[in-house]
């Protein structure tokens, strides 16, 4: 059935056409007249099976023309990376309508993203951190709100949302359409949905935890030394288009992009700590072939759409087994089909069974041909000795290498005497040093007063009484050195 027969207005349909879609996928035949309806819903189907336009489309033609009133749809997402998504598919579909749609999320400044808001739009996309910043100083109300939709509402849960997401539904209009997207439906969902929605039609297409038909894949078990030559080797090997990487960790995103660069490939990194600029700039590149690698942690394994993606390769086993199927969906994606490896190590038996229990198949481990197993570990780069070793494993302070400025095996050669170095006398000053001052003559000494008797004693010899007379006592009411005293 084609679009054309589902109800959605010529402008919305040629807005598809342009695009490039020609039939609907089942998602999107089932959920499409369901959401034009006017009823609650609960959307489960794989990845990459168009869930975005399965809630876009019917809610552009039910908004209409614009009106800028305020917001009539708010569209929650867990990341930067699918607001933005989002926001694009709106605009990509509504392309023929005047309706307006402004994405909010964190990364950037608050000027824009208020200016459109104040201007009037019909839709915001947005991350709950962002959103709330918004409704605390009042820039957004959502008094007008007629339909709310939350997408990827598991990965959402996941990333610790659960107070914001409550708060933002409380502040919502009774009376509206709740609509809930998501790869997964797991019990927490179902805590939400039953104060959130209202008798929701509930849709799932596929088994959430299969891999999509149209995706091989296999891991590559190999030892920890050499899993990034057996990936640089797989690159080379393979025909892939564009390729992602998975990495489970920041630090090493940027350690496997750093050394993919050094062998000559064109790589994108994409993570959290990476600003908004940079996250923009690598999909970007990724999607327009600038970059025929990218790197990324998990922030990518939910609902990045990036048409062409030929491989995906997991450089390090997913955290959970949900992971597994999120990362590998993004090849495959629109009926195409791709190819996903996963490089395990011999550690990881455990992840392994995990993974094949959650997707209920058995993974095929294969090695690659020509890639020597056996090979020595390459040697650690310059700055980097791997782990210092422990007390025990040191060596004694006579037996260490270059311990000091030479290595001490042995005793040390006898040294040459120096020779007697000559030594110059030392420089006259040109002047010499003027002469001190002679010292003033002493002073005569005192002289007694004429009536008065001194007695000059001699270091250690005792002090002996003055012979003259003590002088009279003062009269009382005088001046004495204490003040006035009073007469009696």
């Amino acid at each position: 059935m084609p679009f054309s027969k589902l109800g959605l207005p010529p402008t919305l349909v040629n807005g598809v056409k342009a695009m490039g879609y020609v039939d609907p996928t089942p998602i999107q035949l089932r959920a499409i007249p369901v959401v034009m309806g006017g009823g609650d819903l609960i959307g489960s189907a794989q990845t990459g099976t168009g869930k975005t336009a399965a809630f876009a489309l019917p809610v552009l033609a039910r908004l209409g023309k614009h009106e800028a009133r305020g917001p009539r749809v708010l569209v929650l997402e867990p990341t930067r990376e699918l607001a933005a998504q989002v926001e694009t598919a709106f605009r990509d579909f509504g392309r023929f309508t005047d309706i307006r749609a402004t994405v909010v999320h964190g990364g950037v400044g608050y000027g824009r993203q208020r200016s459109e808001i104040q201007a009037g739009t019909d839709i915001v996309i947005a991350t709950p951190g962002r959103l709330m910043d918004f409704l605390n100083e009042r820039t957004l109300r959502l008094d007008g709100l007629q339909i709310l939709i939350l997408d990827e509402v598991d990965r959402m849960l996941d990333m610790g949302f659960v107070k914001d997401v409550k708060k933002i539904i409380g502040l919502c209009p009774r009376e509206r359409q709740t609509l809930f997207f998501s790869a997964t439906i797991p019990p927490e969902i179902n805590a939400i949905a039953a104060f959130a929605l209202r008798n929701p039609a509930r849709i799932e297409i596929g088994v959430a935890r299969t891999v999509n038909k149209s995706v091989t894949h296999a891991f590559y078990p190999v030892g920890t030394a050499l899993k990034f030559e057996l990936l640089v080797a797989l690159l080379e090997k393979t025909d892939f288009h564009s390729c992602l990487v998975f990495s489970r960790t920041k630090h090493g995103a940027d350690k496997i992009a750093r050394k993919l660069k050094a062998a000559n490939h064109s790589v994108a990194v994409l993570h959290a700590n990476r600003s908004q600029s940079q996250r923009v700039e690598a999909l970007e590149g990724f999607k327009s072939g600038k970059y025929e690698v990218m790197v990324a942690t998990d922030i990518a394994a939910r609902g990045i759409d990036v048409a062409g993606v030929s491989h995906v390769i997991n450089y390090d086993i997913p955290a959970n087994p949900e992971d597994y199927v999120h990362r590998i969906g993004r090849t495959g994606r629109a009926q195409a089909v791709g190819e996903a490896y996963t490089l395990t190590t011999p550690e990881q038996a455990g992840e392994i069974r995990d993974i094949e229990r959650f997707i209920g198949q058995k993974v095929p481990q294969l090695k690659l041909e020509g890639f020597n197993y056996n090979a020595p570990p390459p040697r650690p780069a310059m700055g980097y000795q791997g782990a210092a070793p422990t007390h025990s494993q040191r060596p004694a302070y006579g037996q260490r290498p270059n311990h000091g400025h030479q290595a001490n095996s042995g005793p040390r050669p006898a040294q040459a005497p120096r020779p007697a170095a000559a030594h110059a006398p030392r420089p006259t000053h040109a002047a010499p040093h003027a002469a001190p001052a002679p010292r003033p003559p002493a002073a005569p000494a005192a002289q007694p007063r004429a009536g008065q008797a001194h007695t000059y004693i001699q270091p250690g010899q005792p002090e002996q009484p003055s012979s003259h007379s003590a002088p009279a006592p003062r009269k009382p009411g005088g001046l004495s050195r204490g003040g006035w005293t009073r007469r009696p």
